[in-house]
């Protein structure tokens, strides 16, 4: 039921995607979201199969159309690269929204972790919840993973105030890099997981043996959640990977100064960008800024340049390419991991000697008000 579901939702995206597209090349007129989702009452006469899905799940369905291109016109009037909304393939509409806590969707809890997902026109599913739910249900997000695996991520009001960490005078300055995943100003060092190096060869055999099978078969749809499973793999890996250290680092240092990258230019590199795709410094910095707003810490991001050049003694700048591993300062007989002075230097930018700052997360003046997610697997 909710695969059908998924298919119908995808054809209400499509045919509303549609509509926009032919009323402006031949009249010249746009359509609003409220117009189109006003709509829906009589499409359900045309197609009678409608029906069978929950009217919000339906709206939500031309919202996501809505927000397609309102993220069209703002880049065009940003002067980024516009990409107009496109048509979806079934396979690529994976996630269905009930938006609205009893009435769309109830919860019960069961005995130790079970508990059950009452969705209307739906039913009763059972789901593992991998932590009590405390606060107000507000939405619930059921999701098809390309495994065929099926989860459901139930986003809740928090009931009073968060409490914040204990505060911590302790600060540190981080380096990303790919030799090591983080070198901190304390000395210590992150090691790199290399998580997708390690699946490099399970994937290339898997990525084979789906080439091979004829198309539109039941071993083709077998070899591709194979190759899906091993991209599932290294992605946990990964995200677990990230919170942990996120966590460690939260709870441990006050103030965390970390290098303002952009990583999409990074990339570009032909040599190095699978092993910076793979190393997931975007991930990482985004969970940590998030995690630190929550604890009430400080992140802030300096600006990377001359880091690794710049004696974190003397202040001595020299040229260092990549392939020099260790700092060795003629000024002032420094002799210092490459990473390390960095760090150092990061850290010093961050305290505000040379003023060239920008905080990211001072603070957690809204936590309160930020919504708590719950992903549960449904079985």
């Amino acid at each position: 039921m909710l695969t059908r579901w998924l298919a119908l939702c995808c054809e209400v995206y499509n045919a509303a995607l549609q509509e926009r597209r032919d009323a402006y090349r031949i009249a010249g007129k746009s359509f609003s979201y409220s117009l189109q989702s006003a709509e829906l009452p009589g499409c359900k006469d045309v197609r009678p199969e409608l029906a069978e899905v929950h009217s919000q799940v339906l709206q939500d369905a031309v919202k996501r159309m809505d927000l397609a291109f309102d993220a069209f016109f703002r880049r065009c009037e940003t002067g980024e690269h516009p990409g107009f909304p496109r048509f979806k393939s079934r396979f690529r509409y994976n996630s269905l929204t009930f938006k609205q806590y009893g009435n769309s969707f109830t919860l019960t809890r069961g005995s130790k972790r079970k508990g059950t997902l009452i969705l209307s026109k739906i039913g009763h599913i059972k789901m593992v919840m991998h932590r009590p739910i405390t606060g107000t249900p507000k939405t619930a997000i059921v999701k098809r993973t390309p495994t065929g695996k099926w989860f459901v991520s139930i986003s809740v009001e928090p009931e009073g105030t968060p409490q914040p960490l204990p505060p911590s005078e302790e600060q540190v300055g981080i380096d990303v890099g790919l030799n090591t995943f983080a070198y901190l100003s304390t000395g210590e060092r992150i090691e790199n997981p290399r998580f997708f190096r390690q699946e490099e060869t399970a994937l290339a055999r898997a990525q084979r043996r789906l080439a091979h099978a004829q198309p539109r078969t039941r071993q083709r749809e077998k070899r591709r959640k194979a190759v899906a499973r091993v991209h599932e793999r290294v992605k946990r890996r990964r995200e677990n990977f990230i919170r942990q250290q996120v966590a460690a680092l939260v709870k441990r240092f006050g103030l965390i100064a970390v290098e303002a990258l952009v990583v999409r230019n990074l990339v570009k590199n032909p040599k190095l960008s699978k092993s910076i795709a793979d190393a997931a410094w975007s991930a990482f910095m985004e969970t940590l800024l998030a995690k630190a707003e929550e604890a009430e810490r400080t992140v802030v991001r300096v600006n990377p340049a001359y880091t690794s050049q710049t004696c974190s003694a003397c202040r001595h700048r020299q040229e260092m390419p990549l392939s020099v591993r260790v700092y060795e300062c003629p000024r002032c007989g420094l002799v210092i991991d490459r990473d390390h002075n960095a760090s150092k230097n990061i850290l010093e930018e961050a305290v505000g000697r040379h003023g060239r700052v920008i905080p990211e997360a001072p603070g957690a003046g809204a936590v309160g008000s930020r919504h708590e997610s719950l992903c549960c697997p449904l079985k």
